[in-house]
């Protein structure tokens, strides 16, 4: 077990560096294989797991009123990976998750993550340090879509997570920032002519 859930230690040791109660966290958390195009999420289901992605890639999209996927988030190794509302209000997601690469990682309960809260208080300001992250990401990303052009935006998104743009279909790059595919062809053809 030691070496297997080395990553898990490894996520948690800045803010819990105690090694005693990162073998108890480690514990709670167990292994998950996700092969590519399976969800570890459905839209209308109970967010049950909250997944640290070790390897692999994946995107959260919810549908439009007209029935078409809209990407909403992109996970890279390294990050948790979770609808944060359906997970902590126990309530049907409004969004799927889905691997769009073979992906693996560890996976808490909804009770087990909450049992640590509890008991370990370093565990819960961990947790806690993660949400107020993801807030202040998507808060971000909201004035993005208001207040920045097309181009601005695929140019931060290029700059600081070019990942997306190894790992996810141009389909699914275009509606997270909010632009149709052929919009998104013609920043790509401008920005390669100003860098020739």
């Amino acid at each position: 077990m030691e070496n297997e859930k080395a990553f898990v230690r490894h996520f948690f040791q800045v803010g819990v560096p105690q090694s005693e109660k990162l073998d108890i966290i480690a514990q709670h958390f167990h292994e998950k294989l996700i092969d590519k195009h399976d969800h570890l999420l459905n839209e209308g289901k109970i967010s049950q797991e909250y997944l640290l992605l070790e390897s692999g890639f994946m995107r959260a999209y919810s549908l439009d009123t007209e029935g078409n996927e809209v990407t909403t988030a992109f996970y890279g190794a390294g990050q948790p990976v979770f609808d944060v509302a359906s997970f902590f209000m126990r309530t049907p997601a409004k969004e799927s998750i889905q691997a769009l690469a073979p992906c693996s990682g560890w996976v808490i309960s909804f009770e087990e993550l909450n049992k640590l809260f509890h008991s370990i208080p370093e565990f819960r300001e961990v947790g806690r340090g993660i949400l107020v992250k993801g807030y202040a990401s998507l808060k971000l990303r909201m004035q993005s879509m208001i207040t920045e052009t097309a181009e601005t935006r695929y140019a931060m998104l290029l700059q600081t997570n070019p990942e997306i743009f190894r790992q996810a279909p141009l389909k699914h790059i275009a509606s997270y920032l909010g632009i149709t595919d052929s919009s998104l062809s013609r920043i790509r053809r401008e920005i390669s002519r100003q860098h020739k």
